[in-house]
């Protein structure tokens, strides 16, 4: 049952949906408990895919052509950002301005913890958001199904690459816990990190059945790259991870995966 439980918390933690009254009581909360339930981040994706999806095959079904597939994307993504609050997004963006705001790495910590945003943030924002309407509207080219296989699996695998960070990098966030990513300073087990890898291996089933082995293999690999260079950047940048770092990879491997399964060598 704890795994329920933390499922559940990672589903207050990282979305809008309401776990709330007796359900919140049963759940409960802690630091330690905030902790264990980053292993079902790829969960959260499931969901946050199956939305993205149906919003996508939804729309498609009454706009024609690649514009009308733009709209849908479009449409899908704010359905997406709605129901997580946008989370990654602002981490992408917070990460941007810190980084692209200085070189000190004290200042660029500073500068993250703003809640206002700069140039260097907006610029990410409308960069990543152009880029995966773009991707996906191409992607409806290839068929409805490939859209809704490519939405579902690219959340979910895009959840999986912040863990590896959180479990190969320090924290380097606020030292007084005010930061909402404070419980995870703790790198987390490898039994963590398998309950991520086993909720997404269905994912990568259905990338291959949909997509094809290959193509789904080349999918994973620039996602791992894209996760790789985030972490590479981070600790050298930073000297390790904060809750912004991993919203920005979770935003990179995303777009990394639509990029490798729209396209057409």
């Amino acid at each position: 049952m704890n795994g329920v439980r933390h499922f559940l918390l990672a589903l207050q933690f990282f979305t809008r949906v309401p776990v709330t009254g007796g359900l919140a009581g049963w759940v409960g909360f802690s630091p330690a408990m905030l902790r264990a339930s980053a292993a079902h981040f790829p969960g959260v994706g499931w969901l946050v895919g199956a939305v993205a999806a149906g919003a996508f095959l939804l729309i498609q079904t009454g706009l024609a052509g690649f514009a009308g597939a733009c709209v849908a994307a479009l449409l899908s993504t704010i359905a997406t950002v709605l129901l997580t609050g946008a989370f990654h997004e602002d981490g992408l963006a917070d990460v941007a301005d810190g980084l692209g705001g200085s070189a000190d790495r004290l200042r660029a910590l500073e500068i993250m913890k703003d809640s206002r945003i700069g140039a260097f943030g907006a610029i990410a924002l409308v960069l990543a958001i152009g880029l995966k309407v773009a991707l996906l509207a191409t992607l409806a080219g290839q068929g409805a199904l490939a859209v809704a296989a490519a939405l579902v699996g690219a959340h979910v695998l895009s959840r999986l690459a912040p863990l590896f960070l959180i479990r190969w990098l320090p924290y380097v966030g606020d030292a007084n816990g005010a930061s909402k990513a404070k419980p995870l300073a703790d790198a987390i087990g490898s039994g963590a990190l398998w309950v991520g890898i086993a909720w997404s291996i269905p994912a990568i089933g259905l990338l291959c059945m949909v997509h094809g082995a290959g193509h789904a293999m080349v999918a994973i690999g620039l996602a791992a790259v894209a996760a790789l260079w985030m972490a590479r950047l981070l600790k050298r940048r930073l000297h390790g991870f904060t809750g912004d770092g991993l919203g920005a990879t979770q935003q990179v491997c995303e777009i990394a995966i639509y990029l490798a399964l729209a396209w057409q060598p």
